[in-house]
């Protein structure tokens, strides 16, 4: 993000030598019970247990006992042999961690020589500053750790605020907990402190909040009222609410509120609807969407079900959101649902899918025949799109995660995995008979706009007035390239990443990905960071997100054919 990044990199050094001095102060002291079982005591005034991981390792899994009680458990991939890096558990008074060790040790010793317990150490902060090259400087990305599905999101008072699915102990997907940052602006964020946690009824997997401005819940006027997917045994639905806008979640005492016998079954999004007087969730199940209502936040009565014949269907459903929105050049509105699913994708893996149609609060009536399928975004690295609750002055935004599940967990990154893309503002617009998802930039972006350069840099926006037939090529010095043509004739863009950097974490990786353009395109606007490129067009028909892992950053621009280019940098 823009604001640590730039703040924090000079801090690299002071972080690295007092990293250096906690360790040789001495290795923690574990007794070992067996081959792979070991008790840790946490006697310490510090605030946090510095862990080390090692990404190639299985993971340990550890219990938290207090007062002889079990009070937590999570997983975490324990350094045996070398610390890739450290990640902070915050030490309660009188801890012991119970930690077994998982799979088959490597090549190193007995439990006693593992390298955990040489790297352990106490401090009293945890130094986020980056130390990733391919860390974004505008995007929102998590402080350390793993990040997926962007949920929870609501405004409030002049903030937006951002939850996502979190592992706090490691930089791939487990543990799954909400993260939490905020911003005034969709583009600067602070982060916070994990809200929801995993319980007794499982982890915390993906949903939603609304601010309830009316009480109906119980819990006070303008409480922030939490939905979630409690992910154990089975999938159910929990409550959560909140009384200081979002800081901290009290869990409600009747959980879960919706159950099911469906495997897959997550992910709610709950929303007031005005015409209809009552609450609306929709989840997923399955390769469906069941739609729930409600009076009161708390009993809900299943409606319906949409989608067994409609769409793709290459994978499970995910994420959903439905909004009414209106549609450009006309006095109509019409409904949108989003349905994220993996595999099922355009070009591979995770992607997210929407149809159009009306909403009578209980039903959902898709306008297009059951076969058409239609993608919000064209990309390889857009999933899981959810929009916020209760945005200012009519607006739907929304933000994306920015991988795939084809190789989300083996990107080029330790320190942290995975960034949202920046927000995005939707509508609706008519083509040939149909209608479409229209998908800009949020006006917020224009802020960062700065001088006009000559040439692309690791963060810039460049924005391309066309006039037929065009390619755009993006280089460093090591030539390493993205080919970015428009085919005005054809009407499609062309996006090829196979030569963009590092593409060998991946065969699904090196790709060319194709938009369809909706009509002639006369403008793009394409925001570069250090590991992704968004392309849109000026009418929000096309959009496309894709990472790119280059050594060095992109400093040249190639054009041929009717094209002309101007280069902003994105200033603090």
């Amino acid at each position: 993000m823009l604001t640590e990044q730039n703040m924090k990199t000079e801090r690299l050094l002071t972080f690295t030598a007092t990293l250096f001095l906690a360790v040789t102060a001495g290795a923690q002291k574990a007794e070992f019970l067996s081959s792979r079982h070991a008790l840790l005591r946490l006697d310490t005034p510090k605030k946090y247990l510095l862990l080390p991981v090692e990404e190639k390792e299985d993971n340990a899994h550890i219990r938290v006992i207090k007062d002889n009680q079990l009070v937590k458990t999570f997983n975490c991939k324990l350094a045996t042999e070398k610390a890739d890096y450290f990640v902070p558990y915050e030490v309660g008074e009188g801890e012991l961690l119970d930690i077994t060790f998982q799979g088959t040790p490597r090549s190193n010793g007995s439990i006693g020589d593992f390298a955990c317990w040489k790297r352990m150490t106490y401090a009293d902060t945890f130094d986020t500053a980056n130390r990733e090259q391919h860390r974004p400087l505008y995007h929102h990305s998590p402080a350390c750790g793993w990040m997926n599905d962007p949920n929870g999101m609501f405004y409030k008072d002049g903030t937006w605020h951002l939850y996502y699915q979190y592992n706090p102990y490691g930089s791939q997907w487990e543990n799954m907990t909400w993260g939490h940052s905020s911003s005034t602006d969709l583009v600067h964020w602070e982060h916070h402190p994990a809200p929801i946690e995993p319980d007794g009824l499982g982890s915390i997997f993906s949903g939603s909040c609304v601010v309830d401005k009316e009480n109906t819940a119980g819990f006070g006027k303008d409480a922030i009222i939490a939905f979630y997917t409690s992910a154990g045994q089975s999938q159910t639905q929990c409550l959560a609410y909140s009384t200081d806008n979002g800081m901290t979640f009290t869990k409600y005492d009747r959980n879960p509120i919706i159950t099911s016998t469906v495997p897959d079954f997550r992910d709610p999004h709950v929303f007031w609807n005005e015409e209809a007087g009552h609450w609306n969730l929709i989840l997923a199940a399955g390769q469906q969407m069941s739609i729930y209502s409600s009076a009161n936040l708390k009993e809900w009565k299943h409606e319906s079900d949409f989608g067994a014949t409609y769409g793709n269907h290459g994978g499970v459903w995910e994420c959903p959101d439905l909004m009414k929105l209106p549609v450009a050049g006309t006095d109509k509105e019409k409904w949108m649902l989003i349905c994220n699913i993996n595999p099922g994708g355009p070009w591979g893996g995770s992607a997210a899918q929407y149809f159009i149609g009306d909403f009578d609060g209980k039903t959902f009536t898709c306008e297009s025949k059951p076969e058409v399928t239609k993608w919000m975004d064209y990309g390889k690295d857009h999933y899981a799109t959810v929009t916020f609750d209760n945005a200012p002055d009519g607006r739907r935004v929304g933000i994306a995660w920015m991988s795939n599940w084809q190789y989300a967990n083996q990107v080029p990154t330790q320190q942290f995995r995975s960034a949202n893309s920046i927000a995005r503002e939707y509508g609706l617009f008519e083509y040939n008979g149909e209608t479409y998802c229209s998908v800009k930039p949020v006006k917020e972006m224009d802020t960062l706009r700065g001088n006009q350069r000559k040439t692309p840099s690791e963060a810039c926006e460049m924005v391309v007035t066309l006039k037929g037939d065009a390619q755009l090529t993006l280089r460093n010095d090591r030539n390493e390239r993205v080919v970015i043509s428009y085919n005005q004739e054809d009407g499609i863009i062309d996006f090829d990443r196979r030569h963009s950097g590092n593409v060998s974490f991946s065969d699904a990786f090196p790709t060319i990905v194709t938009t369809p353009t909706y009509g002639t395109v006369h403008q793009l606007r394409i925001f570069i960071d250090r590991c992704s490129i968004e392309l849109f067009d000026e009418e929000g028909k096309v959009a496309m997100t894709n990472l790119v892992f280059p050594t060095t950053p992109y400093n040249r621009l190639t054009l041929k054919g009717k094209a002309k280019a101007k280069i902003y940098s994105l200033k603090n």
